[in-house]
């Protein structure tokens, strides 16, 4: 049974999110708050044992941020009852269906909800009739049907294929790839991601680390993996360039220093570094 309740926000605990919060989002609204009211309370967890608070965040991370930006010490609440897993259950639909989520967190959101479910109800198969109690029905759903892509496609209002596509960039983009393009237009291009997802592991980690240097996409993807067109040297030498920042990336402040001084550099890691990136984005 949910509980409606106006509560502290100090007594919040919010865990690590899916999604972080946005700044300019918060302030609007923050703004829309201001104009109109907290139109959707926010959904917590009871846990008076908690660490830090009466409460455990689910959903609405933005809104608490929002009236913090407007100097507010409550804010409206949603009391639910449920484990961590049913959180996170409530925290993704909540979250999924929304548009101005980008295509890399959207591929994130449906892979972690089945991966919550599954570790919560058991895997989603054809023919099995999953558990209908709580959150459990968009799954069971769909466990029924058989067709986990199909079922989210029909919520999502876009084709099964574009589901398998999210899947594939869920699935398969590294973590430091997911990191290195979240908030930047990388993150919402479909295509983009899929190239990525058919690289090997390796080198996406070397793409990660070429794109914070090299913002433009096409150009940070060379330096991983030169076009056949361009000189075996080159080529070589573009190679070896992206090993090197890995290497140095990868390397302990120790390491970095025995480095700088066998090639004769003293201590001028950061010097090295710009020099490295700009050699970089003269490819």
């Amino acid at each position: 049974m949910a509980e409606f309740k106006r509560i502290l926000i100090s007594d919040i605990v919010i865990p690590e999110r899916l999604r972080a919060v946005e700044e300019e989002h918060a302030i609007a609204i923050a703004q829309s708050i201001v104009e109109y009211g907290l139109i959707n309370p926010i959904t917590v967890r009871s846990t008076p044992n908690a660490k830090g608070g009466k409460y455990t965040l689910v959903a609405g991370a933005h809104r608490i941020r929002a009236e913090q930006i407007n100097e507010e010490a409550e804010i409206d609440a949603m009391i639910v009852e449920g484990d961590k897993a049913e959180a996170q259950l409530i925290e993704i639909t909540e979250n999924l269906f929304r548009n101005e989520l980008s295509v890399l967190d959207r591929a994130v959101f449906v892979q972690t909800y089945r991966d919550v479910w599954e570790g919560k109800y058991g895997k989603v198969e054809a023919g099995r009739p999953g558990n209908r109690a709580n959150l459990a029905q968009l799954l069971s759903d769909e466990a029924e049907a058989g067709s986990f892509s199909k079922h989210v496609a029909d919520r999502m209002g876009i084709s099964r294929r574009a589901v398998e596509y999210l899947n594939k960039i869920a699935q398969n983009v590294h973590p430091d790839v997911r990191a290195a393009v979240r908030g930047t237009p990388v993150a919402d291009n479909q295509s983009a991601l899929l190239k990525i997802a058919k690289m090997e592991p390796q080198k996406q980690r070397q793409a990660a680390i070429a794109f914070r240097a090299e913002p433009d996409l096409k150009k940070a993807l060379a330096l991983v993996d030169p076009a056949p067109k361009l000189p075996k040297a080159q080529i070589e030498q573009a190679t070896l360039l992206s090993r090197l920042v890995t290497a140095w990336e990868d390397a302990s402040e120790e390491t970095r220093n025995q480095f700088l001084a066998h090639i004769g550099l003293g201590d001028e890691p950061d010097a090295l570094m710009a020099e490295i990136r700009s050699e970089a984005g003269d490819e």
